[in-house]
């Protein structure tokens, strides 16, 4: 049976119920420190923590015992800062830690830590709480230590569409750490969620329809409707194909549904059609050939 945590200071509300040991004594004082940890009515999670009731810990309180039992100085990174900041839709199978370079690593099996010489106040915000890397940063940092591509793509993109941070605050974050892991991917990612991919990257698609030997398609051929027209990213009329490229991956269930209405209209008006991101486009060009060379074949293309 769970107790209900003792009335305590704004403190150890603002730290929801996590306090380090010595904060506790200064608190409560050392003797009711123990008496409450002997009774059982108070627990320690970890070397240093204390936690002011008995029942299971809250996602909010497991992060803010990696933190209280981390070196001063550390704060939540990436993922984590980001979940703590109010990011939906992406989670993290360990909480990120960042410690000052130097710092000694708690011994907590369920926290991923990371080193940094940059904590100051432009990348670790000093009014928010609990203490965590800004946004932007931590938007970079996770990206850049992601196991996935695709994943790191959409930490920075959802970040953005969340309204957490702006493109501006991402390039100047980027710039300020100098080539960490998956720089080209984030810059990129970076520039499409700022809206620089408005329509189809003809460069990396050219290079595709190329090493496919595909035909030259239309671009930007318009389908008229009773209730408007559609611009088409690239159409194959004497195949009855078109391929759509969407530069960024919605996050918004109004949006994404307005894009498969589309794709479905254009569909029912006529050619066959494929959806592809930017980012399948740039960096799984074998596959979309692929994909572009089945779907003219069943239009009757012989070629290749």
């Amino acid at each position: 049976m769970t107790t209900r945590p003792i009335p305590a200071p704004d403190i150890v509300a603002a730290q929801d119920g996590v306090l380090g040991v010595a904060q506790a004594a200064h608190l409560f004082g050392a003797g009711v420190v123990r008496a409450q940890l002997a009774g059982r009515r108070w627990q320690r999670p970890h070397r240093g923590v204390v936690v002011v009731h008995n029942g299971p810990l809250t996602e909010a309180q497991h992060r803010w015992v990696a933190l209280v039992a981390a070196q001063s100085g550390a704060c939540l990174g990436g993922i984590t800062a980001l979940c703590a900041a109010g990011l939906t839709g992406l989670t993290g199978d360990r909480l990120r830690i960042v410690l000052p370079k130097g710092a000694r690593r708690p011994s907590l099996a369920s926290v991923s830590y990371h080193w940094s010489t940059q904590l100051g106040d432009v990348d670790v915000h000093p009014l928010q709480t609990p203490r965590r890397t800004r946004a932007a940063r931590s938007a970079v940092d996770e990206a850049s230590w992601s196991e996935h591509e695709r994943r790191a793509r959409v930490v920075v993109l959802a970040t953005v569409q969340q309204g957490l941070t702006r493109t501006a605050q991402l390039s100047a974050t980027l710039a300020r750490r100098g080539s960490p892991r998956r720089r080209a991917l984030i810059l990129e990612s970076v520039h499409d969620a700022a809206g620089g991919v408005q329509s189809l990257p003809e460069r990396d698609f050219e290079l595709v329809r190329r090493a496919c030997r595909i035909p030259e398609p239309s671009r930007q051929s318009v389908l008229p409707r009773r209730d408007g027209r559609y611009y088409l990213d690239v159409e194959w009329r004497r195949f009855g194909a078109c391929c759509e490229i969407h530069g960024i991956p919605h996050s918004y269930v109004a949006q994404w549904d307005a894009d498969l209405d589309r794709s479905n209209e254009i569909t029912l008006a006529g050619p066959r059609t494929l959806v592809f991101t930017s980012y399948a486009v740039r960096r799984h060009r074998a596959r979309v050939g692929d994909q572009l060379v089945r779907l003219l074949r069943r239009g009757g293309w012989a070629g290749r």
